[in-house]
């Protein structure tokens, strides 16, 4: 996703754990966030929480969407892997769109 993003001209911070992405959020404006649902000490809804309660979409991608909770997810798009290329340009496109556009 890092490549295809880069590739399209976007700009990319990458965080591996959920202390790595809070760490990023609180230095820095995000446009978007893409959460990955399962990290190694925690998961990709905290970060997403974390972001739209500061105005910043957040798109959460994952294989185990089945069985978590929905109130947990009923925010944000959901992507299942594995992300297609198209599929992920349009997710992107679609969550940086001014709201008036939507």
């Amino acid at each position: 996703m890092e490549h295809l993003l880069v590739g399209e001209r976007y700009q990319v911070d990458l965080a591996g754990t959920v202390a790595e992405a809070r760490t990023l959020l609180e230095r820095h404006h995000y446009d978007l966030v893409l959460a990955d649902l399962m990290l190694p000490d925690g998961t990709g809804t905290v970060i997403a929480h974390e972001a739209h309660r500061s105005g910043t979409p957040a798109i959460i991608v994952t294989a185990y969407a089945a069985g978590f909770p929905k109130d947990d997810l009923a925010h944000f798009e959901l992507l299942l892997k594995p992300v297609r290329p198209p599929e992920l340009l349009r997710a992107v496109t679609e969550a940086l769109k001014p709201a008036s556009d939507q």
